[in-house]
């Protein structure tokens, strides 16, 4: 009989991780006792809400939990204690590179406006990094519920810090709106300055949205992408590529995109060799962090250690990480599975 691992201890990169999302609830409770702010129930009960994204309505409803979750970080400290909180739970996790995805127009008004906002996350990231040994970065989303106007503002904001913390540039929000290609300038801005890029796509629709995020955009990441498990030609399109889709089994269970962990495509991604990288997406929301997902890849779909153990080298080749850590990773990942 094979002996179980350890999860927790796998080496890993995690590259889908929003940044409010990534608040432990016991924070957010404190942090709106702190400001006064009158939280629902569904973000009090201690359990996570229950959500159905798959309709505008239930849409709606999932960005007002995280708008109002948002708004309860006001100052400085307040970054710094979350970003710090989050690399010590993807340690725990195993996590040995974390790329934390957030959209700094959402937190310049409380924090004196966009640059400065960034500057502070960015501040609080190398702290973090530096204090729990975390190998740490950034990826500047847009919203697609936005002008694409405020997404090349973005994109030249992100090039200006890449080197500085900043790595990539992504889209994020309700893929029903907003076309791609009205995103394509911002993506090419990124992308000349050097960032990768990886917008969300393939979640709340289908195939053609994977599709317009590698025509349109050029991605060489991206965030979801199960639905391409819907087209043959596509899955083989992302394998001869090799883009990386950043799969959340937990939010899509969560969100409605499917109805039980084991109708998550994860097989059907892995037998047309596509590379995947698990993430949370929004352990605030949806209850369960990184080694969760891949817990739910062992127990629902039958993946072996060895198997555990390549997905983890698919996030890690997937990543930004420097050289040096990417080899730390992957010999970590090797020890792992030789016990």
């Amino acid at each position: 009989m094979e002996r179980v691992r350890d999860l927790s201890l796998l080496p890993k990169a995690h590259l889908h991780l929003h940044f409010t999302g990534s608040m432990r609830p016991t924070t957010l409770l404190e942090l709106a006792d702190k400001y006064g702010v009158h939280l629902p129930e569904a973000l009090t009960s201690g359990e996570p809400p229950k959500l159905r994204a798959t309709d505008e309505r239930g849409w709606f409803r999932f960005q007002r939990l995280y708008d109002i979750a948002r708004s309860c970080l006001r100052e400085p400290e307040d970054i710094q204690r979350l970003v710090r909180e989050a690399a010590e739970e993807d340690v725990k996790d195993g996590s040995g590179w974390l790329e934390i995805q957030v959209d700094p127009t959402s937190y310049a008004p409380m924090l004196g406006g966009l640059i400065p906002a960034l500057e502070i996350i960015l501040d609080a990231v190398g702290r973090a990094s530096r204090e729990t040994g975390l190998g740490m970065r950034v990826l500047v989303a847009a919203n697609r519920m936005k002008h694409p106007l405020d997404a090349r503002t973005l994109a030249r904001l992100a090039v200006r810090y890449a080197g500085r913390g900043v790595v990539g540039f992504g889209l994020s929000n309700d893929e029903r709106r907003g076309m791609a290609r009205d995103f394509d300038r911002a993506f090419t801005i990124a992308r000349e300055g050097g960032l990768l890029a990886a917008p969300h796509g393939g979640e709340l629709t289908g195939p053609s949205s994977v599709r317009d995020c590698l025509d349109d955009l050029h991605a060489s990441r991206i965030g979801h992408g199960v639905r391409a498990a819907e087209s043959p030609h596509l899955l083989r399109k992302l394998a001869e590529r090799g883009v990386t889709c950043e799969v959340c089994p937990a939010s899509n269970v969560a969100l409605g995109v499917y109805e039980k962990p084991e109708d998550v495509p994860l097989r059907t991604l892995w037998d047309a060799g596509v590379p995947m990288a698990l993430g949370a997406d929004d352990p605030l929301l949806f209850g369960s962090r990184l080694a969760a997902q891949y817990e739910i890849a062992r127990r629902h779909h039958g993946f072996t250690d060895e198997e555990l153990a390549e997905l983890a080298r698919q996030s890690v080749r997937g990543s930004a990480a420097p050289k040096d850590v990417r080899e730390r990773l992957l010999l970590g990942i090797d020890e792992w599975v030789k016990g």
